[in-house]
């Protein structure tokens, strides 16, 4: 008998295709998360329609589109406007938390991150998450 529990489903959002690679690995095969990447933040915002994710994890500096911005732009769809979402970045993370550009997410992880524990960041974030 199979285990028949939903895995959370986490949209990633990065530039980086090696960000996108250990991540992936670090949230499928360390963690119990189903990822859905997208390589820009314009790409995901005309895909992610028929997604429901219960967390969006995002790049803040990409080409196009930043994070925050891509924050902003899915908050306006009433679908998204509750969906959690965490911020990861190579600046100092102090900098970054404080920015009133973060609006309503719930944490910025620092690169390069712990793969091995990404998923219980992730996990604790969740639940600490209204």
């Amino acid at each position: 008998m199979t285990n028949m529990i939903k895995k959370k489903q986490v949209v990633h959002v990065d530039d980086d295709e090696n960000i996108l690679s250990i991540t992936r690995m670090a949230l499928e095969l360390v963690g119990d998360f189903e990822v859905v990447q997208f390589g820009s933040a314009c790409e995901a915002l005309e895909q992610i329609s028929d997604l429901m994710p219960d967390l969006f994890l995002l790049d803040v500096m990409m080409p196009e589109m930043s994070g925050p911005e891509f924050l902003a732009n899915i908050r306006k769809r009433p679908e998204f406007k509750d969906t959690p979402a965490v911020f990861m970045t190579a600046k100092a993370e102090s900098q970054v938390q404080n920015s009133p550009d973060f609006g309503d997410a719930l944490a910025c992880i620092t690169k390069p991150f712990d793969p091995l524990t990404l998923h219980e960041k992730l996990n604790a974030l969740l639940c600490q998450s209204p």
